[in-house]
């Protein structure tokens, strides 16, 4: 059943319902980095901390990974999840982009974007005007029917995401509000930059509510708001209460009494807030991003955030401390959240399967290839790509060279043998062959787009050809690792091998549960559990565990598989009580 309808308004001091006063107290949960059988639970503890809003992402690419093909069911059920958010008794933010950063893989937008050179993104250029115009159809066919104004939870939709940091196009803006409209939404209208003059300027248009991102300097920062708009409440959308992690860095936490302090300047403020992350989730399967301003840096899969609530979703430290700060402005329920159990623990080995080369006709259909083509060339969107070519150049050692850049990494074998690994985030792009003759593999990972900046839906793949001793290589044979088959695969019984290679393990349970997977003495790859894709390890850390939603577990034997692209110290696989998120000092 739908609640009465309400009227949800920008007033001239405060966001009014009904006419009268109320204040925003919101948390962001992305639906899509949380198994959806825990949507009910998350929001619920958001309540106990005193929230009365829940404000997610829309992310365009997970919903169309294909022009066309566009999904809205189980983990992307958009309306499930609002429909239980308004089952709790709160109100919803939906913030739809098309863009949305997230540290999500491509920011939000599709890679097949990207795929016409010529198209523009994030401004007026009619070919992205166009697509954007169907992907807000969808969305908002969704959306419309669940505003306040006709019982449902929803109170603001968001334009664009923080655009005042990229560009200054009106004329899109003006765009993507007036599809907004035509499809129906009535509720007030937001948009959000760091509040500097100059991004707030670029980034907004008269009749869309300014709202500010930021995690420190909470009053400075509500009063240049205040001085760009003089009228209306003030919000920060995005309250940064801890930060995420890339590979081969430190786990980032921020100390919950700062952040604490800051949230109680916000609301003696008179402010209206959206924690972000209450709670982070996951970058299940392929789905983080990554950040390049030099230095290519991969998001983890893990998208703890040190928010109040875990990855796991369970109150930390920091959820107490908030629920103690909003409890001196607003009512806060009497009921409390449980704190985490222990995990099971089990340990058992982890059996060797075949080499990657040695299945690789079963995990993807060969295309045959006059030059090395791209990812994008090829209509693949993410995961891994096998090239594999004769070379006839004698018995010498012999120098291979990318003609421009490796996205992201690839691991280069010789006749089955591995040769080594370029990556690039060390900038590499050369490396002697053992022999100038032989038949020559080479795997590349996309590890995952860039999110933010320049680089945003740029091409994968070994950019710029492949040259051996100054020749370029030609004719090649290419297969997308198709990552549906490989739980199938893995449990074929091998001798360990070198380089690329599967394996499997079993283990028990007396009934679903959490559990926490210690990849620390594991090399780099991907973990499945009954057929889910966790997402990514990697020995560099920080992570050290891979979390596994109990929906994702049963009772009895649940069956693992592992596709190791380096190579373990320790092929066990352990199951630990509580999670590894790394050091966090460098």
């Amino acid at each position: 059943m739908t609640a009465p309808a309400s009227r949800f308004a920008i007033g001239a001091t405060d966001f009014e319902l009904d006419g009268r006063p109320v204040r925003i107290l919101s948390g962001a949960l992305h639906y899509f980095r949380i198994h959806p059988d825990l949507w009910a639970d998350r929001i619920h503890k958001a309540r106990l901390m005193g929230l009365n809003t829940i404000e997610t992402y829309v992310a365009w690419n997970a919903h169309e990974p294909a022009r066309g093909e566009w999904r809205a069911d189980g983990g992307l059920d958009l309306g499930r999840f609002l429909d239980l958010v308004a089952a709790e008794g709160m109100h919803a933010i939906v913030r739809p982009g098309p863009y949305i950063c997230a540290e999500w893989d491509n920011g939000g937008l599709p890679a097949w974007l990207f795929r016409t050179s010529d198209v523009g993104v994030r401004r007026a250029e009619p070919q992205y005007l166009d697509a954007v115009g169907e992907y807000l159809q969808q969305v908002y066919g969704i959306v419309a029917p669940r505003q306040i104004d006709v019982g449902g939870p929803v109170v603001l939709v968001q334009i664009e995401n923080e655009y005042g940091a990229y560009g200054s196009d009106k004329d899109y803006l003006a765009e993507l509000v007036r599809n907004t409209r035509d499809a129906g939404i009535t509720v007030p209208l937001t948009t959000i930059d760091q509040p500097t003059p100059g991004m707030l300027a670029d980034g907004s248009l008269p009749g869309l509510h300014l709202t500010g991102s930021f995690g420190s300097r909470a009053v400075e920062r509500l009063g240049t708001l205040r001085e760009f708009q003089p009228t209306g409440p003030l919000m920060c959308m995005e309250f940064w209460c801890g930060w995420f992690d890339d590979w081969g860095t430190q786990h980032h936490t921020t100390p919950g009494e700062s952040s604490a302090a800051e949230l109680d300047a916000l609301l003696a403020a008179g402010a209206s807030v959206n924690v972000y992350m209450f709670h982070g989730g996951t970058n299940f399967g392929l789905t983080s991003g990554a950040n390049d301003k030099g230095r290519y840096a991969a998001i983890t899969t893990s998208y703890d955030y040190d928010a109040p609530l875990d990855e796991s979703g369970h109150p930390t430290e920091k959820f107490w401390m908030f629920r103690e700060v909003i409890a001196r402005y607003f009512p806060v329920p009497e009921e409390e959240p449980g704190t985490r159990p222990t995990a099971p623990a089990r340990t058992t080995p982890l059996l060797p399967g075949p080499s990657l080369l040695d299945v690789a006709d079963g995990v993807g259909e060969a295309v045959s290839l006059d030059r090395l083509a791209t990812f994008d060339e090829l209509g693949f969107s993410d995961g891994y790509v096998l090239f594999t070519t004769s070379l006839d150049g004698g018995s010498d050692p012999a120098r291979l060279v990318i003609g421009e850049e490796v996205r992201d990494r690839a691991w280069v074998l010789l006749n089955g043998q591995p040769v080594g690994v370029l990556a690039r985030d060390s900038h590499e792009r050369a490396i002697m062959l053992p022999s100038g003759s032989g038949e020559l593999a080479i795997l590349v990972e996309n590890q995952g787009r860039v999110n933010y900046g320049t680089r945003i839906g740029e091409h994968k793949g070994l950019i710029g050809g492949v040259a051996v001793n100054g020749i370029d290589v030609g004719t090649w044979t290419a297969r997308a690792v198709n990552l549906d088959r490989i739980p199938g695969l893995a449990t074929e019984r091998s001798a360990p091998s070198a380089g690329p290679s599967l394996a499997s393990a079993s283990f028990e349970l007396d009934e679903p549960a959490d559990l926490f997977l210690d990849t620390l003495h594991w090399g780099k790859g991907l973990v499945w559990v009954n057929g889910f894709l966790l997402g990514r390890y990697w020995r560099r850390g920080p992570q050290r565990t891979l979390y596994v939603p109990a929906p994702v577990t049963r009772a009895g034997w649940n069956d693992v598989a592992v596709l190791e692209l380096e190579s373990s110290a320790d092929p066990v696989l352990r199951l630990v009580p509580a999670p590894g998120l790394g050091h966090t000092e460098i």
